[in-house]
């Protein structure tokens, strides 16, 4: 399975993973999963970060550790994933998170999440 972490859950499995549902939990611990971090989590993040929301000592290194440790592979945007924002329903109006659905929808990924509007959409989700 392919995995896409919501911002919050890529947060808690580096910082509270006790905060994790048991099966996000033992999904994120398996050796055949294919895990992934968009660059929408990267820049919801570090928008965060700016505002003064989250507190990161050095951003750019939390990142790069945090995907290292746990094996997170990087998930650029691409054009593909914004064209599928026309085609969703207006349920949740997060502008990262409706990004997060278009590319787990664009690139048949399952959107580890325990939001529930996004369970609301088309899109595969576990928690």
């Amino acid at each position: 399975m392919k995995l896409l972490l919501d911002s919050c859950t890529f947060l808690w499995l580096v910082s509270a993973p006790d905060s994790l549902s048991p099966k996000a939990r033992q999904l994120l611990a398996s050796a055949n999963q294919e895990v992934y971090l968009s660059v929408v989590s990267r820049w919801e993040l570090l928008v965060k970060h700016s505002l003064g929301g989250l507190s990161l000592a050095d951003p750019a290194q939390y990142f790069d550790e945090a995907c290292e440790r746990f094996s997170l592979q990087d998930l650029p945007l691409q054009k593909e994933d914004v064209g599928q924002i026309t085609k969703l329903p207006v349920v949740h109006r997060d502008p990262f998170d409706r990004m997060l659905i278009c590319q787990a929808i664009s690139q048949g990924l399952t959107l580890v999440t325990p939001d529930p509007l996004i369970h609301q959409y088309p899109v595969s989700v576990v928690w």
